[in-house]
């Protein structure tokens, strides 16, 4: 109801509206006067600008009513006239053959497809109508470039046009003839589910003009006693039809298409062996066979003249002659399309074998696949497919960063479209997977070319990576173990890569990874039989991320953990840090860096340890003041055994392996690394002698020179046998070689000539380097040989 908008008025003035009928009011000399509205109509009210005012009268008042017409009065009828749009022929033909197209090969493409069409309509309506077939041949179409004159000719045998169609199918742009058949057998519902039509747009046979000049078509309907044929040149808006009189040109039924190729692209699109490449890269798989015009050689034999020996005469009338073998060269048909779409068929019905000989003729692999899954899904997308996992991974890492491999074929109604996919049916740790991919229904633009994002895009990649996993699945699970070690050998880095970049598929990629530990250093485990092994108290996946196995054997954060018969895992491939980290969790056990501090295995004697840190505590202060902001601090370690100490990482930071592997990055930033290096941390092992030694020296001798250079040569090794990189490879030679002078000197006697040498020398080079930053001397020892040394010459 439209809204009602009242105002009341009083009389008491002449701004009053008056009525439409006569009313009066006394003036002070008692004379009446008489009004009646000079703009009010008689029937009471006025309707004016959707407004209706209507008089109201109270107790010798006037009221005044206001309400909105709106609702009551009707739209005014504003439909113009109406025009249609119109368009610059020549300009949308040259926007068709142009734009829409990336490559001028798919015209093969998509005139073989619309022969196709022809021949799958002529055989449906030959169900019903069996004359249409006739005597004119098998269905089948046949492709005839001629490099001489510079023209390929494609001929099908399928259903032809009439004039009419002619002129409603090639003179009108963007209108599909297949779209219309199939429109009409839907409306009639005799459209059947395998139906094999492929057009859709109405613009594919204009690409010929990607490459002709000229194109002529002759079409021949069993429904007309006429042949027609069609004629336009590429950047003309105009065509021609006209009847087919000349006999030999005659055809019993269908449609052949001559292209006059373009100057630029005679020699190599009418080249015979780059027309049965295109055939079989694009349409490989049509249902119908495919013949091309090929040269080919053959051996024969024939009867040559044999010419007489010197001095041998030859009796007149008389030749000899001897059989020989010749290569002769001719031209024939050739079925391009042998092969057969194996997704079209029962998984049932299908051997091994015939898996493999697809697979290695349609991807030009010479091994057999590890493992193939066939299979069709339904519902709200309807796909068949066959995925292959390859006998060996790529050769270089680029493949693995590429996700555009072209290992996925996609087809629609067995029709090539593309293998040229940013990651939109597969994600790219997933990119070693080959197979076929064919729909009915998929959204593509109209050049066939793309893949469009949509709903149904996003259904078929969640299934097809479903597939992938059950297939990789069935092999780790598979009796026959070296299947799964050869899969991981080649594609172990792929799944790690998942691990980072696919969060939602956490679940089923942490069962198929695999490590070396502690206890399987030559065998790789899953993770599952890690947590198998653990103990009752264990409460954490411990690992360790190091350069190679061997290191990780020798790393000196295992040794309480080995010593408690705790099992680690080893990191030894760059990913595998950020891989696990990224899971975070694995059947609910957090996953724990043994190289980083706060390190906790459950059995620690809580009294032992304040009685040790308590006694230490002079000692972690004092060599923290040596080392200053070397490290963050020093405390008393839980994880060592056998080494005096070790330089562990803060928890947040990175560890020393990913510290590594950030300072190789070839454009890695370098003002990050400080800010994301971790805070090293000094652990000290208190029942190591070295340890006990510094602890006397610094309750007794805190000053003592050799204790403080035992203390950074001690971080220096720490430094090194933790995984980090010394800032100053040649100071801690030095250093090193200072403390073997200190040890080594005199041990096995020195004689007074060369100790006087050397102090001479040390006294030469005292006084060139004056003035010189002092540099730590090196003390070489002496060669004494004794007489009964049996080196001795």
């Amino acid at each position: 109801m439209a809204p009602v908008l009242s105002r009341t008025l009083a009389t008491t003035s002449l701004v009053s509206l008056p009525t439409s009928t006569p009313f009066s009011f006394k003036h002070s000399n008692n004379k009446a006067f008489n009004f009646r509205s000079a703009f009010l109509p008689r029937s009471g009210g006025l309707t004016c600008a959707g407004l209706k005012w209507n008089l109201q009268k109270r107790n010798k008042r006037v009221g005044i009513r206001c309400d909105a017409a709106v609702a009551d009065k009707e739209a005014p009828d504003t439909s113009g006239e109406k025009f249609e749009y119109q368009a610059e022929v020549s300009r949308l033909l040259d926007l068709i053959v142009h734009s829409l197209y990336s490559h001028k090969e798919v015209f093969l493409r998509e005139l073989v497809s619309n022969a196709s069409d022809a021949l799958d309509k002529l055989r449906f309506l030959s169900v019903t109508e069996p004359s249409l077939l006739g005597d004119a041949g098998d269905l089948e179409i046949r492709i005839k470039p001629d490099p001489e004159n510079g023209t390929i000719t494609i001929t099908d045998t399928g259903i032809g046009m009439t004039k009419e169609e002619l002129v409603d199918c090639l003179g009108t742009i963007a209108q599909s003839g297949t779209s219309k058949f199939l429109k009409a057998l839907k409306e009639n519902k005799d459209l059947g589910p395998d139906n094999g039509l492929i057009g859709q747009f109405g613009v594919g046979f204009y690409s010929a003009f990607l490459v002709a000049q000229k194109v002529v078509v002759a079409t021949k309907s069993p429904r007309s006693d006429k042949q027609y044929v069609w004629e336009a040149e590429a950047d003309s808006s105009s065509y021609v039809i006209r009847e087919e009189t000349d006999p030999e040109k005659l055809l019993k039924r269908g449609t052949q298409i001559t292209l006059y190729l373009k100057e630029d692209d005679k020699y190599e699109f009418s080249e015979p062996t780059r027309i049965q490449g295109l055939v079989k890269n694009y349409s490989q798989f049509v249902s119908f066979p495919i013949y091309t015009w090929q040269e080919k050689s053959r051996t024969i034999e024939v009867e040559e003249e044999e010419k007489p020996e010197e001095g041998e005469e030859q009796p007149e009338g008389e030749k000899k002659t001897k059989k020989t073998t010749k290569t002769e060269k001719y031209w024939d048909w050739e079925l391009a399309n042998e092969t057969k779409p194996i997704w079209m068929r029962n998984p049932k019905e299908i051997e091994k074998d015939e898996y493999h000989e697809f697979y290695k003729k349609t991807f030009n692999e010479f091994l057999d696949p590890l493992a193939y899954s066939h299979f069709t899904t339904e519902g709200e997308v309807e796909f068949r497919s066959v995925l292959y996992i390859p006998g060996m991974g790529p050769l270089n890492n680029e493949e693995i960063m590429n996700p555009k491999t072209k290992n996925i074929r996609l087809y629609v109604k067995r029709v090539f479209i593309s293998d040229d996919f940013d990651g939109e049916l597969f994600p790219r740790y997933l990119s070693f997977v080959k197979g076929v991919v064919d729909s009915d229904d998929l959204p593509l633009n109209v050049s066939r070319e793309i893949l469009q994002e949509s709903r149904i895009v996003r259904i078929m990649r969640k299934r097809l990576v479903r597939k992938t996993f059950d297939m990789i699945q069935d092999i780790s699970q598979s009796e026959n173990k070296e299947d799964y070690k050869k899969f991981w050998e080649n594609f172990g880095r792929f799944l790690k890569l998942g691990c980072v970049e696919d969060s939602g598929n956490h679940k089923r990629l942490a069962p198929l990874l695999r490590f070396y530990t502690s206890k399987s250093e030559e065998e790789l485990i899953s993770l599952d039989e890690y947590v198998e092994n653990m103990g009752e108290k264990q409460n954490a996946i411990y690992y360790l991320a190091t350069d190679s196995l061997k290191s990780a054997k020798s790393a000196p954060f295992l040794e309480k953990l080995v010593q408690k018969d705790i099992e680690v895992l080893y990191l030894i491939e760059p990913i595998d840090e950020v891989a696990i980290q990224n899971l975070q969790t694995y059947n609910e056990k957090k996953f724990v860096d043994i190289s980083k501090e706060d390190l906790e295995l459950g059995d620690e004697d809580e009294v032992k340890e304040r009685e040790t840190k308590q006694e230490f505590n002079l000692l972690c202060d004092w060599i923290k003041q040596q080392l200053g902001d070397k490290v963050a601090k020093v405390q008393v370690s839980k994880r060592l055994s056998s080494s005096p100490c070790v330089l562990v990482s803060g928890k947040f930071g990175w560890s020393a392996n990913m510290e590594r592997l950030m300072k190789a990055q070839a454009l890695g930033d370098t003002s990050s690394l400080e800010f994301m290096r971790g805070r090293r941390i000094l652990e000290i092992n208190p029942d190591h002698p070295i340890v006990k030694d510094l602890n006397a020296a610094c309750k007794n001798a805190p000053d003592s020179t050799d204790a403080k250079r035992a203390v950074d040569l001690l971080y220096d090794t720490a430094l090194i046998s933790s995984g980090f990189t010394p800032d100053s490879p040649a100071d801690l030679g030095n250093k090193i070689y200072e403390m073997m002078a200190m040890a080594l000197g005199g041990r096995w006697g020195r004689s007074d000539g060369d100790e006087a040498e050397s102090v001479e020398g040390n006294a030469t080079e005292s006084e060139i380097g004056a003035g010189e930053a002092s540099e730590a001397q090196v003390v070489e020892p002496s060669e004494v040989r004794n007489e009964s040394d049996p080196w001795q010459d």
